[in-house]
């Protein structure tokens, strides 16, 4: 059965720095659960404090109802896949999956089977005889879930898994972890920097920042109401706009910036007039048709440059009167249009629906 893991006000120090502050999270049973965050951030440290790799300083990790915080790693039942994929290089893939089980005296036979049905569930027991360096860089991440899995754990840690693919095998092996973790019913833990990745396939994610964690959620809650500009501007991309509360009613707020005034649906009701915001708008919220006649939500600039992306192509449009760029997507960029978006040097308006746009503390 999956179990949960707690998280519960989990501190830790190295030296003077603070690489955790007061830690809480709570991961359902059976969920595919993402630390995501840029370098330094504390999300493999609190990673390794789940393994039993680093003690906290203070606060409780269980798993359900067990207290692990002070268990040693081999009694936590937590399978851990490496960034370096830890192989051993004299061994066959059958030999490194069976290394975990046979230093817990599994009977020989009860080895064999388990060992023969992960490397099936990895699309590799026709390979079991080869070793490593035999094998395609996907092929040894496969081995490293292989040996991760075949102990039956309780929970699986995952260490940016994928950082060391391409681009083709990273998109692969994603969907290829997320079918085994739900197969398995697995309660796994996933630590990434890249948020495409945690936003294909994660249940839930928490951005963390320096050790403090901004905003747990599903990704469709986090991409689409972010807490703040740092959660915005780290999940997806955003741009940004300073303003201030012009002022507020049922319906929504007005929001006065440099640029224009932008009315927006998505107002807190704390937020007073006279209060200074961030007003956060996606690239593909941008819309290049016609604007509507009330003048509102228009920004009018000048058309840059545009960067092809393959599905869409990103538009640079410098507003008017200032040094500052937005980057909206034209979201088919099989259609690039210069006579809509403007060719670089021409004066363009461009709008945005009050419902698109994110009001930023």
């Amino acid at each position: 059965m999956p179990v949960s893991v707690t998280i519960d006000h989990v501190e830790k120090y190295f030296g003077s720095f603070h690489a955790l502050q007061d830690v809480n999270i709570q991961i359902q049973p059976g969920e595919l659960f993402f630390l995501l965050g840029p370098s330094g951030c504390g999300k493999t440290t609190l990673l390794r404090c789940i393994a039993g790799f680093h003690a906290p300083e203070s606060g409780r990790i269980l798993m359900g109802d067990e207290d692990i915080t002070n268990l040693p790693p081999y009694k936590r039942d937590t399978g851990m896949m490496f960034q370096s994929y830890a192989l051993w290089p004299h061994m066959t893939l059958e030999q490194n999956v069976a290394f975990g089980l046979e230093m817990r005296k599994v009977p020989r036979a009860e080895i064999r089977e388990r060992v023969r049905v992960a490397l099936d569930h990895v699309h590799l027991a026709d390979r079991a005889k080869s070793r490593p360096n035999q094998l395609s860089g996907g092929q040894q991440q496969r081995v490293a879930l292989a040996r991760a899995l075949v102990i039956d754990p309780k929970c699986l840690l995952l260490d940016e898994p994928l950082s060391n693919l391409d681009a083709k095998l990273r998109l692969e092996m994603r969907q290829e972890i997320r079918r085994i973790c739900k197969q398995q019913e697995l309660t796994a833990i996933y630590v990434t920097h890249d948020q495409k990745e945690a936003l294909s396939i994660a249940d839930r994610l928490a951005v963390m920042k320096s050790g403090v964690v901004q905003q747990v959620g599903s990704p469709a809650e986090v991409y689409r109401n972010p807490v703040n500009r740092f959660v915005a501007g780290f999940i997806g991309e955003c741009n940004f706009l300073e303003g201030a509360v012009e002022s507020r009613g049922d319906a929504g707020a007005k929001i006065k910036t440099p640029y224009g005034t932008f009315v927006t649906t998505r107002c807190a009701d704390t937020l007073s007039p006279g209060t200074f915001v961030t007003l956060g708008i996606r690239p593909e919220s941008v819309r290049f048709d016609t604007p509507p006649a009330e003048g509102a939500n228009v920004l009018a600039g000048t058309a840059q440059e545009t960067v092809y992306l393959g599905e869409v192509a990103q538009r640079v449009i410098r507003l008017s009167s200032s040094e500052k760029n937005v980057e909206p997507f034209q979201l088919k960029a099989s259609e690039l249009n210069p006579l809509v978006a403007g060719t670089p040097g021409e004066t363009v308006r461009v709008w945005v629906a009050p419902d698109q746009v994110m009001v930023l503390q």
